[in-house]
């Protein structure tokens, strides 16, 4: 469960091998969520379209909210979930909000964190 005094989770999706997991050149945020409510405990497919009330999303990589699959356009990329136990509701950062301003509000209000890594290489198989 999430640490005792747990108010609110992040979640921030992000693949850093892209483009070229030979030759990453920076990390891309797929996903920004803050603000998710402690009752909640997973977030079905498509749950961009339908977040937990009181949940906030921040832009992506594609300066857009919501979640923007896996879509490599060479190799096996890695997606890195982390999921924050925060100890506040964040404040509303505004419709510019992104990775960057959700970590900094974020900054001395973590109480726990977890993180997911998967895998995924367009059109094949995976490897391990």
């Amino acid at each position: 469960g999430a640490p005792e005094g747990t108010k609110s989770f992040a979640l921030i999706v992000d693949d850093p091998d892209a483009p070229d997991p030979a030759k990453p050149k920076m990390t891309w945020v797929h996903w920004v969520l803050y603000n998710i409510p402690l009752a909640t405990t997973g977030l079905a497919e498509g749950a961009s379209t339908s977040l937990p009330k009181g949940t906030m999303e921040a832009i992506n990589d594609w300066k857009k909210p919501g979640y923007g699959g896996p879509s490599p356009p060479i190799g096996t990329h890695r997606y890195f979930f982390k999921l924050y136990a925060l100890d506040m509701l964040l404040p509303d950062l505004g419709n510019l909000a992104d990775k960057a301003s959700v970590l900094k509000a974020m900054k001395g209000h973590v109480m726990g964190e977890t993180e997911l890594i998967g895998t995924y290489k367009k059109g094949g198989s995976q490897d391990s």
